[in-house]
């Protein structure tokens, strides 16, 4: 369905972006893949990865999701949209909410927007764990964000723009990811390490990016996609990565869980289930004539989805196989 398309990539410079970009080149014969971001450097440096005299069909276009005029100059001929754009480090959102919220919050309501005025057919949003009964800023703004682009089908009407959203866990080998800082750490002979209790779930940046892609196809509109992913515990990655470490507990940070949630158990009313994935569907009446015939089933009303209570769980061997896959350099 890329082919002979116009893709929009917000924030893809980022790690998302630049595997996303590759996969579309590589895979499909797209019109135009644009890489909307408001780092010139970046975008200069990636150009290096993917220059337009051997990919002519890539424009870098410099801009920021907060500048609607932007964003409907940019949107112009576009067919579809993956919003990865934010701020995510969670300490400088704690520190910085109002800069959070307005590229987080308002550059959803930008992007939803300008998307409908420009005529996009679909829209999909990356979220995150985070956003299901967040206890930070950064995923308070991401559930905010989550509820913007589904309501944003009700906002268009029918038959128009379609809006989803794609939520998954801590991806490896990600800017910000983990194992980058226990590698370091290895090199010391010390590892810092916040809970021996917490576990986090696990998705390669391949898999995030196929997943994201083949729900354009499966998309109707309102849904949150939600894949299913193994656990892996902080001990086992860190007896993994740096078997030989003297390990040091420090505690948990601000704004950091135990366990993360992906479909939290108020969710699971509106909850089906299929091989792979999850759907929670919108809490709009209307829209549940468009999930008939899926072929899911309703998950109980007990269910919660989380990295603790997870019934598939990684292993220190398929750590290391994960951990040498993702570090392999995007060409």
């Amino acid at each position: 369905m890329f082919t002979d398309k116009t893709i929009l990539i917000t924030g893809g410079t980022g790690s998302f972006g630049q595997k996303c970009t590759k996969k579309l080149l590589g895979t499909y014969k797209p019109k135009k893949v644009i890489i909307f971001s408001r780092d010139e450097y970046k975008q200069f440096e990636m150009s290096k990865k993917f220059p337009i005299k051997q990919y002519p069909c890539i424009r870098y276009f410099l801009g920021d999701v907060r500048d609607k005029e932007r964003l409907y100059r940019a949107l112009s001929g576009v067919d579809y949209i993956l919003h990865a754009a934010a701020l995510k480090q969670i300490p400088a959102t704690e520190y910085n909410p109002f800069e959070a919220i307005k590229t987080n919050i308002l550059g959803a309501s930008n992007i939803i927007n300008a998307a409908i005025d420009q005529g996009v057919k679909k829209v999909i949003a990356l979220s995150t764990d985070k956003a299901a009964n967040p206890v930070n800023l950064y995923g308070a703004t991401k559930l905010c964000s989550d509820k913007l682009f589904i309501a944003g089908n009700a906002y268009v009407g029918r038959d128009q723009t379609t809006f989803s959203v794609v939520r998954y866990g801590n991806v490896v080998g990600s800017r910000g990811s983990v194992i980058p800082f226990f590698l370091n750490k290895r090199k010391e002979g010390k590892l810092t390490v916040t809970d021996k209790r917490m576990t986090r779930f696990w998705i390669t940046l391949d898999q995030s990016v196929q997943f994201a892609l083949e729900n354009f196809s499966r998309m109707v509109g309102g849904e949150i996609f939600v894949p299913k992913l193994p656990s892996m515990r902080i001990m086992d990655l860190a007896y993994s990565i740096c078997p030989e470490c003297e390990i040091k507990f420090i505690g948990i940070r601000p704004g950091e869980k135990i366990h993360e949630v992906l479909i939290s158990a108020d969710d699971a009313r509106n909850t089906i289930e299929f091989d792979t994935f999850y759907i929670i569907k919108p809490h709009f009446k209307y829209f549940e004539r468009r999930f008939h015939e899926e072929g899911g089933k309703q998950v109980p009303e007990t269910f919660e989805y989380n990295s603790k209570n997870n019934s598939h769980w990684l292993d220190s061997n398929q750590l290391m196989e994960y951990i040498k896959y993702s570090f392999t350099p995007i060409e």
